[in-house]
C-alpha cells in the first residue's frame, strides 16, 4: 500500500512541475517541498458537520510551487482524554482534499466544558512523515428567521449551545455576518454581533433577486475560536427584478452600431489605404529616379 500510495505522489509531483516550465528542470524530490496539511470544520445550514483536511506539497524554495497530496488516506477521530474513537476515514482528491461529513443526529464526545475534541490523521508512508493535526470546537446551535413585519424586511438570528441535559444556553457575544448569494461568491450586506444570543437586522430593499424575486440569506459565524465556522440560510422572495428593456437600434450594444461609428471607420480605412498607396507610389518613384541615376553614370 505504502509503494502504492508514493507511485500515486511522484506521478502527481511530475504532473505538477511539469505544468511549470521554471521548475520542470529541477530534481523531482519530495525533500524539496514542505507538507502543508491543514484541518477545519465547518457546521452547514442542515446542521451536519464537515470535516476537511486540506495536504498540500509545497517547495521550499518556490512557494508558487504547490502540489496536491492525492490519494492519501485521512482517519478523524473524536478524543476524549485517553478515550479515542475513529469516526470515519476519506481520501484526499486531486486537489488535496479529504471531507468527512457527519450527520446532525451524530453523538459526539464532548468534555466537562462542553468542546468536541476532533483529531485528523495521516500514517504517513516511506515518502511522507505522518501528519497530525487536532481541534476542539463547541456545538453552536445557529437559528435564521426571516419576518416580513409592517412591511420592514427582518432578519432574526438566533445562537445556542445545549449543555448535557439539553438546556439552552444562549450565546453571550459573537460576530456574525449577514450575506445573500451572488455571481461568483456570497455578497456581504452586513456585520454585527450577537448579544444574549440574539441579532436582528433589517434587510435592504434594493438587494437584486432572480426573475421571481428570489435570494439565499446567509448567516455566517466565521472561523470562531470556540464554534470554528457555523453557516445558516434560507431562501426569501424579497429580491427585486429589473426587466431588461428592449435594445435600441443603432446603440453601441445593438447589432446595429450608430451612424456615426460607420462614417469614423470609413476615415480611418480610407486614411490607412490612402497611405499605402503614398507609400507605394513613391517606392516606385524612388526606384524609376535610382535607374535613370544609373543610366546618367554609365554615360
Amino acid at each position: 500500500m505504502k509503494s502504492i500510495f508514493y507511485k500515486y505522489f511522484a506521478f502527481a509531483l511530475i504532473v505538477g512541475l511539469s505544468l511549470n516550465t521554471n521548475s520542470f528542470a529541477q530534481n523531482v524530490d519530495v525533500e524539496n517541498y514542505r507538507m502543508m496539511y491543514n484541518f477545519k470544520t465547518v457546521k452547514n445550514s442542515d446542521n451536519a458537520r464537515t470535516l476537511e483536511v486540506s495536504f498540500i506539497a509545497r517547495n521550499k524554495e518556490d512557494r508558487k510551487d504547490n502540489v496536491p497530496v492525492f490519494d492519501a488516506e485521512i482517519k478523524f477521530f473524536n478524543t476524549l482524554n485517553d478515550e479515542e474513537v475513529l469516526i470515519g476515514t476519506s481520501k484526499t482528491n486531486n486537489e488535496g482534499i479529504a471531507r468527512l461529513i457527519l450527520p446532525e443526529n451524530h453523538k459526539y464526545l464532548a468534555d466537562e466544558d462542553g468542546y468536541i475534541n476532533l483529531k485528523a490523521l495521516f500514517e504517513g508512508t516511506d515518502a511522507i512523515d505522518e501528519q497530525e493535526e487536532t481541534l476542539s470546537v463547541k456545538n453552536l446551535y445557529l437559528e435564521l428567521d426571516l419576518q416580513e413585519i409592517d412591511s420592514v424586511k427582518t432578519v432574526f438570528v438566533k445562537a445556542y449551545l445545549k449543555d448535557s441535559e439539553g438546556t439552552i444556553l444562549p450565546v453571550e457575544e459573537c460576530d456574525i455576518r449577514i450575506s445573500v448569494n451572488g455571481m461568483i461568491s456570497r455578497m456581504k450586506i452586513e456585520d454585527g454581533t450577537i448579544e444574549n444570543g440574539e441579532f436582528e437586522f433589517e434587510m435592504p430593499t434594493n438587494i437584486p433577486g432572480d426573475a421571481n424575486g428570489n435570494y439565499t440569506v446567509f448567516a455566517i459565524i466565521q472561523d470562531h475560536d470556540e464554534f470554528a465556522t457555523v453557516i445558516q440560510e434560507k431562501n426569501v422572495n424579497w429580491g427585486v427584478f429589473t426587466k431588461l428593456a428592449a435594445n435600441d437600434s443603432n446603440t453601441l450594444w445593438s447589432e446595429a452600431a450608430p451612424i456615426w461609428m460607420y462614417i469614423v471607420l470609413t476615415i480611418l480605412l480610407v486614411g490607412v489605404w490612402a497611405n499605402y498607396a503614398y507609400t507605394i507610389k513613391n517606392l516606385f518613384s524612388i526606384s524609376k529616379e535610382g535607374k535613370e541615376l544609373k543610366m546618367k553614370t554609365k554615360e
